[in-house]
């Protein structure tokens, strides 16, 4: 949960919560501010999630999906894995988004434990989200800064498969020379390739937000490759408003957009 910035869950509750769906929140750490800022404070609340995830087991509460953000220790990461195995026993989706970095580069705050955390995530689900960068970093591959092939494409999504992940959906490619999204169903057992054009600006959750509309129309039986242009399509559509933004460290103002879903 960001105090001054529109990324993690301050960008998927109020997506989420447009497009019809009740939404239930357990802040994996409180940030004071988005991370391109470069100074920030960090309160990690393990000790409290595991509290709080003993009450609602208590209660009974039960989820239809879980969708999962940057996760800051291993300790949280087996408590979170733990929770997300037994909801998923009982037929809760998992969406994993694996935080940890971008354009080659780790994140500040995630390091090689982070990694290691963030694969253990991958076991448990359904389908997982990372960027290109973020999926090297899981699968151990090295990023190809001019790019890679749609063999290779293929073959970085098929260990992120090996790992545990049923689907997968790869941002922020660069493949033969388009950028693109790449994916794979394993409902229908089919790989995708969807193409765009790059808007040459940079916002803070812009990942956060395309999860978040991939998930809510997912819940609402879209077909995975069908949500994810939509999803591809709407958030271009937010950045072309909003590139000439001042402060783009802050993310982009979603509530201004949310009629747009």
């Amino acid at each position: 949960m960001c105090g001054y910035g529109k990324v993690a869950a301050a960008c998927q509750m109020p997506i989420l919560s447009y497009m019809g769906h009740d939404i239930f929140n357990l802040p994996t750490m409180l940030i004071s501010n988005t991370f391109p800022y470069g100074k920030y404070a960090i309160l990690e609340s393990t000790d409290y999630i595991r509290e709080a995830l003993e009450k609602w087991n208590e209660l009974g509460f039960h989820f239809d999906a879980i969708t999962t953000g940057f996760i800051p220790s291993l300790k949280q990461a087996e408590i979170i894995t733990h929770y997300c195995r037994e909801q998923a026993a009982l037929g809760t989706k998992i969406f994993v988004d694996p935080v940890m970095g971008d354009y080659g580069q780790l994140y500040g705050g995630a390091d090689e434990h982070t990694i290691h955390t963030m694969r253990q995530m991958l076991e448990v689900s359904h389908l997982c989200f990372p960027n290109y960068t973020e999926a090297c970093l899981l699968a151990g591959v090295p990023y190809q800064h001019e790019g890679i092939t749609k063999d290779q494409a293929r073959e970085l999504i098929n260990k992120l498969r090996r790992i545990g992940a049923l689907s997968v959906l790869i941002t922020s490619c660069i493949v033969e020379g388009q950028h693109a999204v790449v994916g794979y169903n394993h409902f229908s057992a089919q790989y995708f390739l969807l193409e765009y054009d790059e808007i040459p600006v940079q916002f803070p959750g812009t990942g956060d937000i395309f999860s978040s509309i991939v998930i809510g129309r997912l819940q609402h039986d879209d077909t995975l490759q069908h949500a994810t242009r939509t999803a591809m399509d709407t958030l271009r559509r937010w950045i072309d408003i909003n590139k000439d933004n001042e402060d783009k460290n802050s993310g982009i103002p979603i509530e201004r957009h949310l009629a747009d879903l």
